[in-house]
């Protein structure tokens, strides 16, 4: 007699690019030290490491043995610290008590949806979008709603799609910005007319900043915080210490909430995870000294300085990036043009057997170039577009744009 699975487990979706992941991995295992190694420009991680004050913060921590529990809403002095980074960084003042230290951006945003989001409500999001996210409002027992957007509005939602969109059931929108897989971001007077009409219809606004901190952009580098005629007051951010910061195993994040629901995920936060992890807590504090501070906008300009240099390459080769990306470290490309050059059909019945899914195998056979194809990120034509990650060295995209033209 098997185990009877919970629907909710049924119902969440394999992560795809796992799969091609493992491919990629068993591809370079088969070539040998003697073969062409793999060039991963799949991955949506730095390739930066925490910065020396961070390590030794942590070394630290771990010698005096400062590893107890801490209050489920975080290290004040990293709450604190938090606050201060706002105030700097984008002249905001938000309130220590506001933030909820958490246990990555993931823990966040699984808080804020199971504070949120009741059985059979909708949430709705653009289409692409992180696939994690929708995951998380399907774990609270609600549906996310993909609402296609395309290049015309920067793969992101618009006043008038949330308008449109809206129903009896809509709890809410969930947006992201920068946003994974495009690196786009929302415009100011959008976003600001979106969380007003959100507002009125007594919803809530959820905004995914977690690579706030890599926007490259004047216009676009804003928190939704900010937003005026107290807005931002409303809005609830989700941040992490793994983009910007880089440390993406230490498992590390934190919330911005209005004042009335710090109560109620601190009460969840207690119960799910008791706190996020005291050394990782520990280490973050480093992470706002002014030797840090340095490092990481000297990272930033380097993550910049391989946008400016790889999406014009790509574009020359056909690959074509209809929005130029203004923050994180993706490019989303339309394939269509190499995917009729090599003679993949875009479209067929089996998704695995046309389109950016097949195109990404075939560069992986022919150029070692590991990608991720759309089919993870939504519904609204995922054969199209292929998601490449500039989270690399620069040496390593040249060697990748040099393989692509010489198969081109």
């Amino acid at each position: 007699m098997g185990i009877r699975l919970a629907q909710r487990a049924r119902r969440v979706q394999p992560f795809y690019v796992m799969e091609l992941a493992k491919t990629a991995a068993r591809m370079a295992a088969a070539q040998g030290p003697a073969g062409r190694p793999m060039i991963y420009l799949n991955i949506g991680e730095p390739d930066f490491t925490a910065p020396p004050r961070v390590q030794v913060a942590a070394e630290q921590a771990i010698r005096d043995g400062r590893s107890q529990y801490t209050q489920a809403t975080g290290l004040p002095a990293l709450r604190e610290a938090i606050s201060g980074w706002y105030a700097r960084r984008f002249g905001l003042s938000i309130d220590p008590g506001r933030i909820v230290v958490t246990a990555g951006a993931s823990a966040a945003l699984q808080l804020a949806c199971l504070a949120l989001v009741e059985a059979g409500d909708e949430v709705l999001m653009p289409d692409p979008s992180y696939p994690c996210n929708r995951q998380f409002v399907q774990a609270a027992e609600g549906k996310a709603v993909l609402i296609p957007s395309g290049p015309e509005d920067r793969f992101q939602l618009s006043a008038d799609h949330v308008e449109q969109a809206w129903g009896p059931a809509t709890r809410g929108v969930l947006l992201a910005s920068p946003s994974n897989p495009t690196g786009t971001s929302i415009a100011r007077h959008e976003l600001e007319r979106i969380a007003r009409f959100v507002r009125e219809r007594g919803g809530v606004t959820l905004v995914d900043e977690i690579y706030l901190g890599l926007s490259h952009e004047d216009a676009f580098g804003h928190s939704a915080l900010g937003l005026p005629d107290g807005l931002g007051d409303e809005v609830i951010s989700v941040n992490s210490f793994s983009k910007y910061f880089n440390m993406t195993g230490w498992r590390l994040g934190w919330l911005v909430l209005p004042p009335a629901l710090v109560p109620a995920v601190e009460r969840l936060a207690q119960n799910l995870f008791i706190c996020a992890s005291t050394i990782a807590q520990h280490a973050a504090l480093a992470c706002f000294h002014p030797e840090s501070l340095a490092l990481y906008e000297a990272r930033r300009a380097e993550f910049k300085a391989r946008r400016d240099w790889f999406i014009p390459a790509l574009d020359r080769l056909g690959l074509d990036v209809p929005v130029r990306p203004d923050g994180a470290f993706y490019a989303w490309v339309d394939v269509r043009r190499w995917c009729e050059r090599w003679n993949i059909p875009l479209r067929t019945d089996n998704p695995e057997a046309g389109g950016s899914w097949a195109l990404a195998l075939a560069l992986m056979e022919r150029c070692q170039i590991a990608t991720t194809p759309g089919r993870d990120f939504g519904e609204a034509e995922p054969w199209r577009y292929l998601r490449l990650s500039t989270a690399n060295s620069m040496a390593q995209l040249q060697e990748a744009m040099a393989r692509l033209e010489a198969a081109s």
